[in-house]
């Protein structure tokens, strides 16, 4: 479990994250959405320790990851999957290479031990046999799911996916929607998702919380996304102009 006790970020004098709490549970997509700028990607750096709260608590399994010493953190970190926006592959390498490069940073495992479980990620993930494939042969889906199992080939206790269906189209994310959810599920991993689209929200919000100005505004499932009566929730969820055909009234 991964839990955050009243969180406080400010750049300069403005308050981007706003005394924040909230529970992350293992085996569920732990969503967090609000609009562009509204602290989502900022609560998530201060997570993974790319930032520091200025002040609150953010603990793993209990210890609070903040004031962990240099070493401790270290062996957070090396549980700590990421999935980030864009997939950032390394061009240079091939789809393999960048599913084995965790694991040589990062792990003791035999050269024969990394390449039987690049196997078994990129299998995980539906690209059997595109080992020796370029990023730049790959689709934009291909190339998340590539992202994805270099993100599993650790084996991470946690995975955070930064907007993970950003530049696909609807029925791709789809299908990284369903995979984050099976692998979140399968290896009981506690996940965190940062998005704005609402298909994920509907399709895979076990566990949501909706930041508004930096505040916790709202927190549930996908479930009563669509029975809430939070004005700003909702103004997010039919932000579309065909969505805002469907609003109901209140």
């Amino acid at each position: 479990m991964i839990e955050l006790k009243k969180i406080n970020k400010s750049f300069s004098e403005r308050q981007v994250v706003s005394d924040v709490s909230f529970i992350f549970h293992p085996g569920k997509c732990n969503l967090v959405i609000g609009e562009s700028g509204s602290g989502k990607t900022t609560l998530m750096k201060m997570m993974v320790g790319l930032l520091v709260p200025d002040s609150g608590e953010i603990l793993y399994e209990g210890e609070n990851f903040i004031s962990m010493d240099i070493k401790k953190k270290q062996e957070v970190r090396q549980q700590i999957g990421m999935l980030f926006q864009g997939g950032a592959l390394f061009d240079s390498m091939t789809v393999e290479e960048n599913v084995l490069f965790p694991m040589e940073m990062f792990t003791g495992m035999s050269k024969k031990e990394r390449i039987e479980r690049a196997n078994f990620c990129l299998s995980r993930v539906k690209l059997e046999g595109k080992n020796k494939l370029y990023p730049a042969e790959l689709s934009g889906g291909m190339k998340k799911r590539a992202a994805l199992a270099r993100a599993l080939s650790i084996n991470p206790k946690y995975l955070f996916c930064d907007e993970p269906n950003s530049g696909l189209d609807p029925k791709t994310s789809i299908v990284i929607d369903e995979l984050i959810r099976e692998v979140t599920q399968e290896f009981n991993i506690i996940t965190m998702v940062v998005t704005h689209d609402m298909n994920s929200v509907l399709g895979m919000g076990d566990n949501i919380l909706f930041i508004y100005k930096g505040q916790n505004w709202w927190q549930g499932n996908s479930s009563q996304v669509l029975k809430t009566e939070n004005k700003e929730l909702l103004d997010f969820v039919y932000a579309s102009e065909f969505l805002k055909k469907l609003k109901p009234e209140h």
